[in-house]
């Protein structure tokens, strides 16, 4: 019964004539019956700002983008990368992870337990004014950041050994041996 009422609007919908039109179009201003609006001219000058010149300093305005990707994925995992025709290139991925890490609930308390985080890896190359050729790899993880190339310093080398403490062997003194008496107690 539900059904036949349903199919009863529907053919009662399909049959009503529509009142759209499709050559209706928009009222414009400038008719002779709305004529536009005649605002009078501000008795106040115009502020004299200087035009900007946004490349008279740019030294960099032929570099360009030769190639550019970005993928986002259902499961939150991206990756994105471009390059330009100075031959820099920079290329990222990440991926959604469960990890153990600190919670907070909407009263904000604090509690540990498994969390999503985000891992990031990837790595840029570039060439310095000078001509030298960089390349910078990276991973982001729950070990923190950790950045690798050729350029970045390093930490000395430990050359050297620590000192130890001497270590003396002592014998500690033995205490005579009390009398025993009769309460057992050694007086």
């Amino acid at each position: 019964m539900k059904l036949f009422v349903i199919a009863a609007f529907l053919a009662v919908a399909a049959a009503a004539s529509s009142s759209y039109k499709p050559e209706y179009k928009a009222p414009s201003y400038t008719t002779p019956s709305y004529p536009a609006p005649k605002y009078p001219t501000p008795s106040y000058p115009a502020p004299a700002y200087p035009t900007p010149s946004y490349n008279k300093d740019n030294k960099y305005a032929d570099i360009t983008i030769t190639s550019q990707s970005d993928e986002r994925n259902l499961d939150g995992s991206s990756q994105w990368s471009y390059a330009q025709s100075d031959y820099t290139t920079r290329e990222e991925s990440q991926v959604q992870k469960k990890m153990q890490g600190v919670t907070y609930d909407s009263y904000g308390k604090e509690s540990y337990g498994e969390v999503l985080g985000n891992t990031n890896k990837g790595s840029s190359y570039w060439v310095s004014p000078e001509g030298k050729k960089f390349t910078l790899t990276w991973a982001a993880d729950e070990a923190g950041f950790q950045p690798k190339g050729d350029h970045l310093p390093v930490a000395p080398v430990h050359e050297y050994q620590l000192l130890v403490a001497p270590v003396h062997e002592y014998e500690l003194p033995v205490a005579p041996a009390l009398p025993y008496t009769r309460t057992g107690l050694g007086y």
